[in-house]
């Protein structure tokens, strides 16, 4: 039921956006403006409510419980482990809008700032920061998991109706639990897509710099079908090989960009900028957490917070249901410092050296920056690299990254949709991995024809709200059973504490029998 319901709403999605494109683009902007206005403020609070409950949970007690059992070993080491984390979780994203976002905010900062001033640059830098750092992660991380414990400590089936079993009892196995089920499949499939239509178009604009291929939608369409054939040849050879293999290589391709940006570009000015920016993201973190914009009405908050959390919130079932498949034997406080801390730290670097070498180059080189801005934020890496040595050789390295990080990104997603949407806790058949793999390559092209990044954004914050309220529920969930779980270890350890304690007795010969003489 999960699978038809899922699949019966996507295609009618698809339909919509391939049909009539311009009156889909207009409704989902309508929606998005009542949901923007209604219930923004939502998403703040509950996002920044994650992160203060996930850091309670790594730094008490309950950060000692191990998922799959206090005997269980982790399947990857932590290189594999952290690779397969980051290109399911940020890969494209960080590529997108590494050196469009920063420049951005330069232009139109938040409210009470004035544009292309070097307190627009800090304010850019910090909210580049505040988007992709411990926000996101922890919004990955309560999904993530929320589905390890109850998948391998309470044997649950992997679905994400099951996270909420101790609130409901056996009504999730119901219509109810069917429901949330494809709530979370058509959010996910909408944030996949979402992050799809973004790197298609990105390569597009990539191979138009390089090639001059034309940057239009029939290219764009092209890219993702090329993708669409690498990433179902990975996801048929399961997560040991193929999803393994390509994050591996994602994160050395990402490595190797990264340091030709930080060596080729103004390598002082990036890591004063890295150290600025974080002490001051620090400090303003809560007021930055919660703040929207009730007396200037501005739209800001809106178009770029808010459309995050969103995204985020859209990825976390798919996020969530990979981290947890390749989680297996780590602690709660690894688990959690290994996903929001070490990913968030990446993501730092990573804007410091694209974020600061656009700056410094609009700042202080005098280069016009701006007029690719203008043309789309996918221009904006390319013009970039433009200005540095190995100019050509820097661009087939962001696109050659770019195609690596969609292929992972649908692979996994494929992987995570097929098991989401199927009642057995078994990988799922080959041919259920194409029906989503198709269905995936149909939502990005239905919203790329409806209006392009627009459409995308206004999708999926939509789609996000009501699983947004579902992470409450997740939170008072995972929260009980992390607690009974606890009381049981401790109640197994005094058992055993005690029973040593008779046995070293009997041993010394210090223990009586029932008449008082020596055991």
């Amino acid at each position: 039921m999960v699978f038809r319901v899922s699949v019966a709403l996507l295609t009618l999605l698809v339909l919509a956006g391939v049909l009539a494109p311009e009156a889909f683009g207009a409704l989902s902007a309508r929606v998005q403006l009542a949901t923007l206005s209604g219930a923004g403020w939502l998403y703040l609070v509950i996002v920044f409510g994650v992160l203060a409950f996930l850091a309670y949970l790594a730094f008490g007690r309950l950060g000692r419980l191990r998922i799959g059992g206090h005997e269980a070993e982790p399947e990857f080491s932590r290189g594999s482990w952290f690779a397969m984390l980051f290109s399911a979780g940020m890969g494209i994203g960080l590529v997108f809008w590494g050196a469009a976002e920063p420049l951005s905010h330069f232009q139109r900062p938040p409210e009470g700032i004035t544009p292309e001033t070097n307190a627009a640059a800090r304010a850019a830098m910090r909210y580049v920061f505040f988007h992709w750092g411990l926000h996101p992660w922890a919004i990955y991380a309560l999904m993530g998991l929320a589905m390890a414990w109850f998948q391998f400590n309470r044997k649950a089936r992997g679905l994400v109706s099951d996270l909420v079993e101790p609130l409901f009892g056996r009504h999730v196995h119901g219509p109810a639990g069917q429901a949330i089920d494809v709530l979370a499949v058509v959010a996910t499939a909408v944030g996949v897509a979402t992050t799809l239509g973004f790197g298609a178009t990105q390569i597009t604009a990539g191979l138009g710099h390089v090639t001059r291929i034309p940057a239009t939608l029939g290219t764009q369409l092209v890219v993702i079908a090329v993708a669409f054939v690498l990433y179902m040849a990975s996801s048929a050879t399961g997560l040991q090989r193929g999803i393994k293999w390509l994050s591996n290589l994602n994160l050395a391709i990402a490595t190797l960009l990264l340091a030709f940006v930080i060596v080729l570009g103004p390598t002082a000015f990036i890591f004063e900028t890295l150290t600025t920016t974080l002490g001051s993201y620090l400090n303003l973190l809560p007021s930055m957490s919660l703040r929207m914009t009730p007396f200037s009405q501005r739209a800001w908050v809106g178009d770029w917070t808010i459309f995050y959390w969103a995204w985020w919130i859209a990825w976390a079932p798919f996020v969530g249901a990979f981290f947890a498949k390749i989680s297996y034997g780590r602690t709660v406080r690894e688990f959690l410092l290994g996903v929001v801390c070490a990913p968030a730290m990446v993501s730092f670097l990573w804007f410091s050296g694209f974020g600061g070498t656009v700056l410094h180059a609009e700042m202080f080189d005098h280069a016009d920056l701006l007029s690719a801005l203008a043309r789309g934020y996918q221009n904006v890496l390319f013009a970039m690299t433009d200005l540095l040595p190995m100019a050509t050789v820097l661009a087939w390295t962001a696109i050659v990254l770019l195609m690596s990080f969609f292929v992972t990104s649908a692979d996994s997603a494929t992987l995570v949709l097929a098991s989401m949407s199927s009642e057995s806790a078994q990988e799922p058949p080959l041919s259920r991995r194409i029906t989503w793999g198709v269905l995936q390559a149909a939502v990005a092209t239905a919203l790329l024809a409806a209006g392009g990044l627009e459409a995308l954004q206004a999708v999926v914050i939509v789609a996000a709200l009501p699983f947004a309220v579902l992470m409450v529920l997740v939170v008072v969930s995972l929260h009980r059973v992390l607690s009974a779980d606890m009381r049981a270890w401790d109640l197994e350890a005094r058992e055993l504490y005690r029973a040593e304690k008779r046995w070293l007795e009997r041993e010394r010969g210090t223990a009586s029998d029932t008449d008082g003489n020596p055991a």
